[in-house]
């Protein structure tokens, strides 16, 4: 017999669970795209306590749209050795590895949340904890509270390290900008996929005690171009994130 409060129960409790144990953490990442997931999997197979925060309700960002909604994506073969490691398929064609959006996306999201990482989607984040002239924290609330302009207060997420993962907003980053003065976002440029690639690995950095950056979101900061629908670059600089971060904290 299926009891309809039972239903009810389980969900509740072990959400809140989940929450509860996700208030105090080692690292928070916001933005579950390609980089955002690579790092959260690199950083829960080293031993520490992440979170993944994403304000819409799929995870996998940019991933699954592919080019122009042709659901393939490219990576170059330098970061081939990411794909192997998530189980991921591709045919090798003019020095370039081409997968399937759909996998790559559910590959990455599968071995994250099987490394330990704590996923959070539909939450928003508005705001950064500073203390001491270092991030934090984070201010999170649900993302449809924000798309309804509810006046309705955020709660507060305590860890050692952020991680800007949003892309082409740097959401976090220029939280941080307008707050403190100390960080200037100077927005990406146009497409250059070979520049781009290279780029937005190199500038994989902490951009203000305790924030790191990655992925598209570097390229936002640093003022990089664009790359299209080839994905290398990104898993690149998650796994970058991950051991500056990893360093960071040790």
């Amino acid at each position: 017999m299926i009891e309809e409060t039972s239903i009810t129960k389980a969900i509740v409790e072990e959400f809140f669970e989940k929450l509860r144990n996700a208030v105090e953490s080692d690292v928070c990442i916001v933005g579950a795209g390609p980089s955002g997931l690579v790092a959260s999997r690199y950083l829960a197979e080293k031993g520490f306590k992440v979170n993944l925060f994403e304000r819409k309700l799929s995870i996998g960002g940019g991933i699954w749209g592919g080019g122009m909604m042709f659901n393939k994506v490219v990576v170059q073969k330098e970061a081939a050795s990411i794909l192997d490691e998530a189980g991921v398929d591709y045919k090798e064609k003019d020095g370039l590895c081409i997968c399937d959006s759909i996998e790559l996306s559910s590959a990455l999201t599968y071995r994250a949340s099987k490394a330990g990482v704590k996923f959070f989607n539909l939450v928003n984040v508005e705001d950064v904890i500073i203390k001491s002239k270092r991030v934090c924290g984070l201010v999170v609330n649900w993302y449809p509270v924000d798309m309804c302009s509810l006046s309705v207060d955020p709660l507060a997420i305590s860890c050692k390290a952020v991680i800007d993962a949003t892309g082409h907003e740097a959401s976090v980053c220029s939280i941080v900008a307008k707050k403190t003065g100390k960080l200037k976002i100077l927005g990406e440029k146009s497409m250059w996929a070979e520049k781009a690639e290279e780029a937005v690995v190199k500038y994989t950095s902490e951009v203000y005690p305790g924030l790191f950056v990655t992925g598209m979101s570097v390229a936002a900061v640093y003022g990089l171009p664009r790359m299209g629908p080839i994905f290398g670059g990104m898993l690149l600089s998650g796994k970058k994130v991950a051991e500056l971060v990893a360093n960071s904290l040790k």
